[in-house]
């Protein structure tokens, strides 16, 4: 795929890594938390003597001194029995790759689409599907469920470096992102050789995903396409069934050049009327549900922290009222129809804490341990906690 480059390109970033940065650069990567990479070395461990670790870190990027280690693979479960590679780099990998994604962001934010909700400021999965269900009251009601096969795992690295280098011509800034594509990856104790993909897991890959997106991006803003996208998963409203297999031709087409390909198994063309799942969601004319996959990872999470040998305590409790509170916030918004689904979570988990206090499943046991009783421990109960949220 050809790429056309900028004749207006931004310059010398590397000036720009000031000790203010790299503080700022570490200050992200605390809040987003995460483990540690194949050097052990944690978060708060870089931090106690953060100035003098934060300083060696700004000369070695301002030199091009600078070599990211391997990343650590984790694979995490997806809820249908798959697992997704993850590859987490170091701690100062990590502020290093927020310190060229600081850089180099402002840059691509003034041209990425609209259309783009994944991964950039003030823009979330709601307003997505906001703007999803906007274009279906528009009456484009057929529509393109697009999956790019393995997306992360395969973007060429020619390609995020060239679409890259089209806006960037800092050599030191392009150098720092070509190693941490080429960085390789700790499987096992054995060292893999990464020649595509940008990682999962690693601080700046997002943004790269985008800026390699946002020529499709504008491919479908040229072909006419009504479209939203939240980094790979992407939607196309279209008027006819027609114009929704042009559309799918046309995207399945551009992503061949850009050495990429549709997931045939996962993509697929219906009507709004029969519903399709985007970001969590189940979305159809009948309402915007929580999708099956989204409520058995739910369950799963659960299931996990009221396991029956353990003592049902406070901790246990507060632990389920993280999980309860993250998953409801999000699902339950001013589109959503999920009160249905809260009240069955409801009934499920208290069955679970039952089971926990009892050591068994069993009926009677909801009489001789109410809801009353349940409340008083300080559960949260989905149902409210959505009503409150919904109100907001």
């Amino acid at each position: 795929m050809k790429i056309i480059h900028d004749k207006f390109k931004t310059h010398s970033l590397t000036g720009r890594i000031t000790s203010e940065l790299m503080l700022k650069a570490f200050k992200a990567v605390k809040r987003n938390r995460g483990s540690a990479g194949i050097d052990k070395v944690t978060i708060q461990e870089y931090e106690r003597d953060l100035v003098s670790n934060l300083e060696s870190l700004k000369q070695e990027l301002k030199t091009g001194k600078f070599q990211p280690m391997p990343l650590k693979r984790v694979n995490i479960p997806k809820g249908d029995g798959k697992t997704r590679p993850l590859g987490i780099p170091t701690v100062r990998c990590r502020i290093a790759q927020e310190v060229v994604r600081r850089l180099i962001n402002p840059t691509f934010e003034k041209v990425f689409h609209e259309n783009s909700f994944g991964f950039r400021q003030h823009r979330n999965c709601h307003q997505a599907v906001e703007q999803t269900l906007e274009l279906a009251q528009q009456g484009f009601r057929h529509v393109v469920d697009a999956d790019i096969k393995g997306f992360f795992d395969n973007i060429p690295h020619e390609l995020i470096m060239d679409s890259v280098a089209a806006k960037i011509s800092d050599g030191n800034i392009l150098n720092l992102i070509e190693k941490f594509l080429k960085s390789g990856v700790m499987e096992e104790n054995r060292l893999l050789a990464t020649i595509r993909g940008t990682p999962q897991g690693g601080v700046i890959s997002p943004l790269l995903a985008n800026i390699v997106l946002n020529h499709l991006d504008w491919h479908m803003e040229q072909k006419g396409y009504r479209f939203v996208r939240y980094a790979d998963d992407l939607v196309i409203l279209c008027k006819t069934k027609t114009q929704a297999k042009e559309a799918l031709n046309s995207i399945s087409s551009l992503l061949e050049e850009m050495s990429l390909e549709i997931s045939q198994e996962k993509t697929r063309l219906c009507r709004f009327c029969e519903g399709f799942n985007f970001l969590g969601f189940h979305i159809s004319s009948r309402g915007i549900t929580i999708r099956e996959k989204s409520m058995e990872k739910f369950k799963d999470t659960i299931r996990k922290n009221t396991i029956r040998s353990r003592n049902l305590d406070q901790e246990v409790i507060k632990r389920l009222n993280q999980i309860i509170r993250g998953t409801v916030n999000f699902f339950a918004t001013g589109f959503s129809t999920v009160k249905k689904q809260l009240l069955q979570l409801d009934k499920w988990i208290r069955t679970r804490i039952r089971s926990m206090k009892f050591k068994r499943k069993w009926r009677t046991d909801n009489y001789r341990f109410r809801n009353k009783h349940i409340e008083r421990l300080g559960l949260l109960s989905c149902v409210s906690l959505g009503r409150a949220r919904m109100r907001c």
